[in-house]
């Protein structure tokens, strides 16, 4: 990305990993919308999900193309937050916004494990978090965007999101935007 274009960010991880609370603040910190890639999902998905039943690729595929879209059809730019758990995920995107970066956000499972378990307002349970972690392919050195550790306090992982995007994908925050990065909301 070369300075003032649009921004696309993904926010991408498993399940509980706090993708929202990141999401959130990135794009207020870049003066875009945030898009919840959960909000995208078919009734037919989220019900399974709600059920314990793990996506299969058919659940996925369509969801993803559509995460793409959405991110695309920003033209002001945006945030999403969407698992993108493999690097085919993250391509599928990309190929309906090619200009997507990756905010991958890593933590260790049995501190996710936790959080989830203490989510209420959430279709997801923790049981499908093994599945997500089995699944999961790290970003890669070769793929745009950066890995960060979740296991720190939001303010530092923001920190690092925006730096990197700002330092290597020549990514800035939005004229109006105050500067500011703290958000109101759980660690992830």
């Amino acid at each position: 990305m070369n300075r003032g274009q649009t921004p696309r960010v993904v926010v991408m991880g498993v399940s509980a990993v706090g993708k929202s609370t990141i999401g959130l603040a990135l794009a207020h910190h870049y003066g875009v919308r945030f898009i919840d890639g959960d909000d995208l999902h078919s009734a037919r998905s989220v019900a399974k999900m709600a059920g314990g039943i793990a996506l299969e690729e058919a659940d996925r595929l369509p969801w993803l193309r559509e995460c793409g879209k959405t991110l695309a059809r920003a033209d002001d730019g945006a945030v999403l937050a969407c698992s993108a758990l493999r690097r085919h995920y993250r391509a599928i995107i990309a190929q309906e916004a090619p200009d997507a970066v990756f905010v991958h956000l890593d933590a260790d499972m049995d501190r996710v494990v936790v959080r989830a378990q203490s989510r209420s307002n959430h279709f997801m349970p923790s049981s499908l978090l093994a599945s997500q972690y089995a699944l999961l392919e790290a970003l890669e050195d070769d793929e745009r965007g950066v890995r960060i550790d979740a296991d720190q306090d939001v303010d530092v992982i923001i920190a690092d999101a925006i730096g990197h995007l700002h330092n290597q994908v020549h990514l800035t925050s939005a004229p109006s935007s105050t500067g500011g990065s703290s958000v109101e909301a759980d660690s992830p």
